[in-house]
Formats: C-alpha cells, sequence, structure tokens
C-alpha cells in the first residue's frame, strides 16, 4: 500500500524535512525551562541538553568545520569507538547552559542549509565522506534526517511534548525501516525461508511493508520484498506471513533502540515467536 504522507525522494524535499526536524528542535529548545534541560532522554546517558548538543556538533562536523579536542570519560553508555566519537561532541558542551547550546544551533542551523541547498550535488552525486566513499548526496540526506528526527523524538518524549509524527521526516524514516526490512528479517532476525514479516504501521505516518524470506542458490535463506501480505510467489506454496500492527510513535521508539520489546504497543497476526524476534532485531539507530 502506498505510504501517507509520502516521503520525499527528491533534493529539495529531504532538505526541507531535515530543515524542519532541526528546527523543531530549536524551537523545543528555546521552550525549555532551565531545569528541562537536565531532564534524561531514552538515549542512554543523554540530557535533553546533552541531545541538542550532539545535533550541533554533528551539523558542524558535516560543514566540514573541525571537531572539538576533548577527552572523553569512560562513561556506562561509552561502549564503544563509535560512542566515545559521538560523545566529544556533548562532552565539548557540557560546561555550557542549555541556552547557550540552543542559541549555538539556532545561530548555525541556517548556514548549514544554506550550504546544502547552495551545493550542486544531486541525491545520485556520489560524495563519499563519513558515511563511506560510495555514499551520494541523497544518502547523507537521508541519514541526516533520520538522526535528526529520532532526536526530535526524544525531546519531545522527554518534555512530554508530543508532534511531528506526520511529518515528511517521520515518513523518511518509516520507509528507511520498511526498506531495510528483507536484510532485517533474514540477516539479523534469522527468520527462515518459507515466512513473510510485515509490518502494518497504523498511523500518523500510515504504511505496510514486508518482506519474504527464501532460499538462494547458495542454499542460504535471503530476504525479498514483500508488496503485500498475501502475496505468493508462481510455484510456491502459501508464505506463512506474520504481521505486526504498531503506531509510527511505537515503531520509532523499537527502531531507534529506545524502548525495548516489552515496553511498546503492538498486536500480532500470526507467529508470536516470528514477530518477537523481528522486534528484537528491528534496531537501524543506535545513537
Amino acid at each position: 500500500m502506498p505510504m501517507h504522507p509520502a516521503a520525499p525522494d527528491d533534493r529539495t524535499g529531504l532538505i526541507d524535512a531535515f530543515d524542519h526536524s532541526v528546527q523543531s528542535i530549536i524551537d523545543l529548545g528555546y521552550s525549555c525551562r532551565d531545569e528541562d534541560f537536565d531532564l534524561q532522554t531514552e538515549c542512554p546517558g543523554w540530557t535533553v541538553k546533552d541531545q541538542i548538543a550532539h545535533v550541533v556538533g554533528a551539523e558542524k562536523s558535516f560543514a566540514g568545520l573541525p571537531r572539538p579536542q576533548v577527552e572523553v570519560p569512560d562513561y556506562p553508555h561509552v561502549h564503544s569507538d563509535f560512542a566515545r566519537f559521538v560523545e566529544v561532541d556533548v562532552e565539548a558542551r557540557r560546561g555550557l547552559s542549555g541556552r547557550e547550546v540552543v542559541a549555538e544551533l539556532a545561530e548555525f542551523h541556517p548556514v548549514r542549509v544554506a550550504q546544502l541547498r547552495e551545493s550542486d550535488a544531486d541525491i545520485d552525486t556520489v560524495i563519499g565522506g563519513f558515511f563511506g566513499p560510495d555514499t551520494t548526496f541523497g544518502e547523507h540526506l537521508h541519514r541526516r534526517i533520520v538522526d535528526a528526527w529520532v532526536h526530535e523524538q526524544d525531546l519531545r518524549a522527554a518534555l512530554d511534548r508530543p508532534g511531528n509524527l506526520d511529518s515528511a521526516s517521520a515518513a523518511v524514516f518509516t520507509a528507511d525501516i520498511l526498506a531495510a526490512l528483507p536484510r532485517i528479517a533474514s540477516r539479523v532476525a534469522g527468520i527462515g525461508a518459507g515466512h513473510a514479516v510485515v509490518l502494518d504501521v497504523s498511523g500518523p505516518v500510515v504504511a505496510r511493508g514486508g518482506a519474504r524470506i527464501v532460499t538462494g542458490e547458495d542454499g542460504r535463506p535471503y530476504g525479498e520484498t514483500l508488496f503485500s501480505g498475501n502475496d505468493r510467489p508462481d510455484g510456491e506454496e502459501q508464505l506463512d506471513v506474520t504481521s505486526i500492527h504498531l503506531t509510527t510513535d511505537a515503531l520509532t521508539r523499537r527502531a531507534a533502540g529506545r524502548r525495548p520489546v516489552d515496553e511498546i504497543h503492538y498486536t500480532v497476526t500470526g507467529d508470536e515467536e516470528t514477530a518477537r524476534r523481528l522486534l528484537e532485531a528491528l534496531v537501524v539507530v543506535t545513537h
């Protein structure tokens, strides 16, 4: 079924989505009382202020500005080299007030968006960079949208200010999860051939996508996109289909690794164990 609202797939639409999510973070930051900046979020180890510090640090890094040089202590939530790398931007701003960090983001964000809009790169232009030498401009924008929107939702959850679950960024995030579903189902969740899994997202972004697991020529299972829970390739027996029904918010919190499976609401049509295995594997963002 078509996604509603549809995820943007053009250069302007993607930049607009990124701009909107970061501007929403700025607006949330300006709405905070001083004590709100110290609220813990669902992103392990990070407060509201830390979340905003990460966003401004990432924006400046991707704009080509030098990163701060600080030592990151062995915090409990810093459990990998990548986590330590990400933590640098947060650690460098621990001595600033929340309002100062928001002001830094508000000042720099228009500069960054102007850079993106003025770039000669089209969505298919290979730009390389942090995400790998073959990264296109469109892929880069997708990853920046996902990062900004997940952190926007982290802030909204901590501040009890729900919103933007029907935004263009929400649609991009949902579309990216559905696109990754065949890989996740077969390689991460280990669901066997002959099975199919469907994510049925009830809204505010309404979407449905899935994966069938088939046996490849090498004898190993792999995932293919499933367009309908009733799809059946010619010559194959009816697939054993498991559908998971959940909201955009529940999908976001799980796929961002913010809440364990037991803390999100979902219902299952089909095999409960298969659904559980998929949801346990369905983490596409780690920070």
